[in-house]
């Protein structure tokens, strides 16, 4: 008699993407609204399924086994597979109009993906999309000229789910010579957006506390400015790696550590809509890439 094949279980597929990706399955279980210890269970079961280990600990990071590696490829296309045909099965009746607004950094690496997917699976709900900076974003929210927004981390803000932590790094072009500016002693040149802005204030108040004379020689109203800017050479930014462009690098030796910043899901308000609901989830979990465990 021919057996039946074991089927792997896809709430422990999704905690074992959710956690690789946070980088700690204590993050993800907050995510998945489970308790870490549901989480770890479903890992135990996913590698009693699989008779192997898939995740090891290398200090206080995780790393994947090389069984964990080939799973993971095939986890993210079948849980891709698995919401895609429940969306289309149960998105018939899903009506309505969702205005949502995204950070600039997010825009272009998350906007397309989601949005398309979406759009093509639920053409009953009519979509209007925003890319700018936090302030304005915030602004329309409080309008409700938006019902959703990616956004950084705002304080004394409502109606917001906070992802996660994205940390923040000096951002330059290779040839930038910024060993050559701190040893003369020059004023470190920076380039930012136009106040106010989070990340402009973050940077200069890490140089000032490390005593780091600074001078901002380029602003923008857009990222795409600050980019171009970089890649010029002009100077060096303080931002994430989220939307970081080909060609520019990272410096994490000659200046001051300059922490996180919080990626927040905001709401104008509490509506149980289904489709912004599903929505919602959607651009929870392409941004967990961004957070740092």
């Amino acid at each position: 008699m021919n057996t039946v094949p074991e089927s792997l279980d896809m709430d422990a597929l999704r905690s074992f993407v959710a956690g690789i990706d946070a980088g700690s399955f204590a993050l993800a279980a907050q995510h998945l609204c489970r308790s870490t210890s549901a989480v770890s269970a479903q890992l135990k079961k996913l590698e009693q399924q699989c008779g192997t280990a898939l995740v090891m600990k290398k200090g206080r990071h995780l790393q994947l086994t090389r069984s964990g590696e080939q799973l993971m490829s095939y986890a993210r296309r079948l849980l891709s597979l698995n919401d895609e045909t429940l969306r289309a099965v149960k998105g018939e009746a899903l009506q309505g109009e969702i205005r949502i607004g995204m950070q600039e950094d997010f825009g272009e690496a998350l906007m397309p993906a989601i949005l398309g997917a979406f759009n093509r699976q639920h053409p009953g709900v009519m979509l209007t999309a925003r890319v700018d900076r936090n302030l304005a974003i915030l602004t329309a929210l409080a309008r409700h000229e938006l019902d959703l927004a990616l956004l950084w981390q705002a304080e004394q803000q409502s109606g917001t789910q906070v992802i996660g932590q994205c940390p923040l790094v000096w951002i330059q072009h290779p040839a930038f010579d910024l060993a050559g500016i701190l040893q003369r002693g020059e004023p470190l040149p920076l380039v930012a957006f136009e106040a106010p802005c989070v990340m402009r204030s973050r940077a200069t108040g890490a140089l000032d506390k490390a005593g780091i004379p600074w001078r901002v020689v380029f602003t923008s109203h857009s990222l795409s400015g600050i980019w171009a800017a970089l890649q010029a050479g002009l100077g060096i930014t303080l931002r994430t790696r989220a939307g970081l462009p080909e060609g520019l690098v990272t410096e994490s030796q000659r200046l001051p550590q300059p922490g996180h910043l919080g990626i927040a899901l905001a709401r104008s308000d509490q509506s149980d809509d289904p489709a912004r609901a599903l929505l919602q989830h959607l651009i929870t979990e392409a941004a967990l890439p961004y957070v740092q465990g």
